[in-house]
């Protein structure tokens, strides 16, 4: 058995090396199904047992969902996209990519999952730990994620249209200063950039 085992570890890495040294470890590159299955089952793994079965402790309110969804809007939405679909500059560019929240890989996690994946983040991907290690002083802010992760594949346009009005906005030439990057990472408020005072070209108009 233990000859197997090696033998198994030993093809891996074998395969691994192959892999990488044919096609390099660009981010842009989609996962192969092999990787994806074996990133599942370790994440599923990585996740403590007590903590996988824990339910969500505050009610789905429309008050909580509403709160969920401003969060999100200002901490998430730059990877994630106010539909959850990933589908963002930031989030197409990460690997493996931000996934699409809308499908059953997501939704068909446990409470207790989804919110530990809020709190202490994913290894080897850009999913960051959104929440103070010990203590529960974000436990709220996280399960209130949740029930907005939940109600993801049932928002309305004009949902989404208050989510872009909490979106944290561009400075000028489109980027975020490295100071509010980093507030940014640490789930800090970050400020509005301020409107030009001067006038748009003829024909054209500032996007703010």
């Amino acid at each position: 058995m233990k000859k197997l085992l090696l033998l198994i570890i030993l093809a891996l890495a074998g395969f691994g090396w192959w892999y990488v040294h044919v096609h390099g470890f660009s981010a842009r590159a989609e996962p192969m199904a092999v990787e994806k299955l074996v990133a599942e089952n370790l994440r599923h793994l990585s996740i403590p047992a007590a903590d996988r079965d824990t339910k969500n402790p505050l009610p789905a309110t429309d008050e909580n969902v509403a709160d969920g969804r401003a969060h999100f809007a200002d901490h998430c939405a730059q990877c994630h996209g106010n539909d959850g679909r990933g589908e963002t500059e930031m989030g197409k560019g990460l690997y493996p990519k931000a996934p699409n929240m809308r499908d059953h890989d997501t939704q068909e996690m446990s409470d207790g999952e989804i919110f530990y994946i809020i709190k202490n983040g994913v290894r080897f991907t850009g999913m960051p730990a959104w929440g103070e290690a010990e203590g529960h002083a974000d436990d709220e802010d996280n399960w209130k994620l949740v029930h907005f992760i939940r109600h993801i594949p049932k928002l309305t346009p004009g949902e989404i249209q208050e989510m872009e009005r909490l979106n944290p906005k561009e400075h000028e030439h489109g980027e975020m200063s490295e100071q509010d990057e980093e507030k940014f990472l640490r789930g800090e408020d970050v400020p509005a950039a301020p409107e030009s005072a001067s006038p748009a070209p003829s024909g054209e108009t500032h996007k703010h």
